[in-house]
């Protein structure tokens, strides 16, 4: 059987088997996507099945209930809410991880029938801004591009993207593609020199917040140089005479824009003579660039750049706005963003008519709803009394999520539709709908460069859990909506949003796939990866968008948009400490909020603590060392991670993931920091540049806790790593001095079971035992100590044996070796011992040992780089 991985917006094909030990998953060789490749994440889907607190029927304020009851206890309150409140006061928040089918019945319910245009997803905080500058520059949200380009391609630049972990299997392809033509250049726009930027042949580590002075600067440069394309122009695209004006002021010169940049002139105009001299140049842009006050100008500027040089719509040839999200896209079709209606259609007259007529719908909303910031802002108010989240975390997801939190409690009549109960958000619901996995349900998602996929079920959902499609139809049964809720597969829903793209569709909207719409339950099972638009001009599909040279406006000319400079200044706290400027992002193993991967052993082996990357002068101002815990703190609120060295960063500033909540870790998200500054147009949250001071916090004692059930004693800070069959927790006091108080806890610990203290140079290691076997350990120490925690957790379960113990701990608190390749679980240790003592002296010759960086191939840069180390 074949389906699409769950995770990034890459779209990766997966091929399951079933044998006698279980299913067997592996990369789908026959999908474009992939062909064949998978990242640590697609290959652990599995594994991320067994999902801790699994929801299993509904529960009504932790009351189990059946779904009928539960079914008409949601219609009745809503109803009663919507009829004192009106429609507005009812809201919706999806998910970019949802089906096609789950976004599409959700709009056309809520939009369509209830009639509250307060509809939005998570999307808004990762690809809004793209969408925004899709539509000024093309007449749509329209991305023109396919994977196969950036193979192409004679220049890729990178800007805003990690790519190599967000998107690590594309990334392969990439560097595939750099083997097999070594002419091929990478530029890598970001701050940070990240394991993408390692890899570049140019990094250029721009000032945060200065993409706009470096692309206007870039486009002003083409026009010095004579390196645009005048006719490209004159026929096609709209608006040179504006933007040309603005790049006459002087602001857009090299030598200004280097230094506005805080980059060398020499590294600049290498950039820009690099852009001038290959007209096959794709840039692929993702949350660096949208995740700004000025994200959709940013973007703009990227586009503004390719159409001067009329590089769109060709091989190898285009921007690319790259999708975080398995179906970001997706959700776009259908209309999941709070700010359009479905299949392209926004909220003018002749669109409202025609998608009323289509659904038959009597509530059409007339105009927007609030955007995601916005929606949780009116859930405060109270304004919007009941709100369903449906495969979602924005309590700590969404800026200000302390704020966040307080709405979410406020709310009168808070829903989740999930698969755990293990989150921020459903432990403040009041009804909770078991929602089917991955794996349960089928339906459809569209990756970045616009290609369909099914997804398909190859498990029973468990218990009641039931597709959020089927859902949402059996609400809207019961609100009166019978007829137009017809649902029974998710092959009808697909259906009828392929018929939609196509009604009364001229050719004035190009997202169309009205060629699928007559598919029947035997098709739709068998429907093959293809690429929209799939009409009747498109039967088999379309690589490329724009080849003719028009685009989706009325005069079918691009606009090129002016985007003048801002100053993103955020608020500084003032106080003590060191002053910082602060990134998010995300890390390679992990997903969002864990709610998929943080109970997978593996995917935490890697990074398994919440950890603040700093530069050396950082840590040394701060008087702290790896392991350190660190006070974070901002005008909107305070975190605490621990200290990690990255030399890879600018000096003064620093990046925190933003994946650690607080089912995982006590008070490290990172968005208790982040304020809610929006770009005016789209809506989309800045994640990225958040003045912040940080002080080490002294402690009292630090522990380690390994054991099959969690840690039970108050501490003032705490983090989790699920292992293998148990599970760890890192623990700190700051309350008193440490040999008093880790008495007192070693005084609780004996008073609660028979345990044994074994001194160590620096604290003491209690070991806990039943019926003569090791069940829980404790590692105390005054301060940070580098522990192999597999190492030390393997002693569970095992008999008291002396020599065994003291060998055991030798090794285990001899350090910890950084993880380099987290497919195969290959140690930097182990890669340094096969150089020095077997004698191998190629990577080749390491992966034939090891197998480092044959998966996904992220980690060859940094495998080559302690090869050349050593050899040095």
């Amino acid at each position: 059987m074949k389906s699409v991985c769950a995770y990034c917006g890459v779209g990766c094909g997966v091929s399951l088997e079933q044998s006698d030990t279980g299913w067997q998953l592996s990369g789908d060789a026959t999908h474009p996507a992939n062909k064949g490749a998978l990242c640590i994440k697609g290959s652990s889907l599995i594994d991320s099945l067994d999902f801790p607190e699994r929801l299993l029927y509904p529960r009504w304020h932790g009351e189990q209930l059946d779904w009928d009851r539960a079914l008409d206890r949601l219609a009745g309150e809503l109803d009663r809410i919507i009829s004192e409140s009106g429609p507005q006061s009812v809201a919706i928040y999806l998910s970019g991880q949802l089906t096609t089918e789950d976004y599409y019945v959700a709009n056309k319910l809520m939009k369509g029938f209830i009639g509250s245009p307060h509809v939005d997803t998570n999307s808004r905080l990762c690809m809004s801004s793209a969408v925004v500058a899709h539509q000024r520059a093309f007449g749509e949200d329209l991305v023109p591009a396919c994977y196969e380009d950036l193979e192409l391609a004679d220049l890729v630049v990178l800007t805003g993207a990690n790519t190599a972990w967000t998107h690590p299997v594309l990334f392969r392809r990439l560097q595939q593609a750099r083997v097999q033509r070594p002419g091929m250049k990478l530029v890598v726009l970001d701050p940070r020199e990240t394991m993408t930027a390692s890899q570049g042949d140019l990094h250029l580590p721009l000032r945060p917040g200065s993409d706009v002075a470096l692309w206007n600067g870039l486009c002003r440069y083409l026009l010095d140089s004579g390196g645009w394309d005048q006719e490209y122009v004159a026929r096609h695209v709209a608006g040179f005479a504006e933007l040309a004006s603005e790049l006459d002021h002087a602001c857009w010169r090299p030598e200004a824009v280097a230094a506005s940049c805080d980059l060398p002139l020499s590294d600049l105009l290498g950039f820009y003579r690099l852009f001038a001299a290959n007209a096959r140049t794709v840039t692929l842009f993702c949350q660096g660039i949208n995740q700004s006050e000025q994200g959709v100008d940013q973007a703009g500027c990227i586009i503004n750049a390719h159409l001067l040089t009329g590089r769109i719509g060709k091989p190898g040839a285009a921007p690319f706005s790259m999708t975080g999200q398995p179906n970001a896209m997706g959700g776009r079709e259908v209309g999941g963003l709070a700010t359009q209606l479905a299949a392209h259609m926004g909220f003018d007259e002749a669109s409202r008519d025609r998608l009323a007529r289509f659904w038959g719908a009597p509530q059409l909303v007339s105009g927007p709803g609030h955007k995601a910031v916005a929606l949780f802002e009116a859930l405060h108010r109270g304004e919007i009394r009941a709100l369903w989240v449906i495969g979602t975390n924005p309590a700590v997801s969404l800026p200000d999520s302390l704020r966040v939190c307080d709405a979410l409690r406020r709310c009168e009549l808070l829903v989740v539709s999930d698969v755990t109960a293990a989150t921020d958000t459903a432990r403040l619901a009041h009804l909770l709908l078991p929602a089917a996995a991955w794996g349960e349900k089928g339906g459809t998602v569209t990756n970045s460069d616009r290609t369909i996929s099914r997804q398909r079920a190859f498990l029973a959902a468990p218990g009641e859990a039931r597709p959020d499609w089927w859902t949402l139809t059996q609400v809207a049964r019961r609100l009166g909506f019978a007829d137009a809720f017809p649902y029974e597969h998710e092959q009808q829903i697909f259906c009828e949003h392929a018929a939609l793209s196509g009604f009364e569709n001229d050719g004035s909207r190009q997202f169309d796939i009205s060629g699928l719409a007559t598919l029947d339950r035997t098709q739709f099972e068998a429907l093959s990866p293809i690429r929209w638009p799939v009409n009747g001009a498109n039967p088999t599909g379309c690589d490329r968008l724009f080849s003719d040279g028009r685009f989706a406006t009325p005069d079918g000319r691009a606009r090129l948009v002016v985007a003048a400079p801002q100053s993103e200044s955020p608020a500084s706290p003032t106080g003590e400490g060191v002053a910082l400027l602060l990134n998010s992002g995300r890390l390679r193993d992990q997903w969002h909020t864990m709610t998929r991967t943080g109970h997978v052993a593996r995917l935490q082996e890697a990074e398994p603590w919440p950890s603040l990357r700093l530069g050396p002068a950082s840590l040394l101002a701060l008087g702290a060392e790896p392991g350190s815990l660190l006070r974070i703190r901002s005008q909107q609120g305070e975190s605490l991670a621990l200290a990690s060295r990255d030399e890879g960063l600018r000096e003064g500033e620093a990046f925190l993931p933003m994946h650690w909540s607080e089912v995982y870790s006590q008070g490290a998200g990172v968005n208790r920091l982040v304020s809610a500054r929006l770009d005016p147009l789209s809506g989309q949250p800045a994640f990225k540049q958040t003045q912040v001071r940080v002080v080490r916090q002294p402690l009292c004692w630090q522990g380690l806790w390994l054991a099959e059930h969690r840690f039970a004693h108050p501490v003032s800070w705490w983090a989790l790593r699920t292992l293998r069959g148990s599970s760890g927790k890192r623990v700190c006091q700051w309350l008193a001095d440490w040999h008093e108080t880790a008495e007192q806890v070693w005084c609780r610990l004996c008073a609660g079971g028979n345990w044994l203290r074994v001194p160590q140079p620096q604290g003491w290691l209690a070991i806990e035992l039943l019926q003569g076997r090791i069940v829980s350990l404790l590692l105390v120490t005054p301060t940070p100590q580098s522990v192999r925690i597999d190492g030390l957790a393997s002693l569970l379960g095992a008999p008291l044996q002396a020599d065994a113990l003291v060998s055991t701990l030798d090794q285990a608190l001899a350090g910890t070796s950084r993880q380099v390749c987290s497919c195969l679980r290959v140690s930097e240790h182990q890669i340094l011992e096969a150089i020095t003592r077997q004698g191998v002296n190629e990577v080749a010759g390491l992966q034939a040992l090891l197998g480092c960086g044959s998966n996904c191939g992220t980690c060859l840069p940094e495998v080559a780089r302690l090869l050349a180390t050593r050899q040095t």
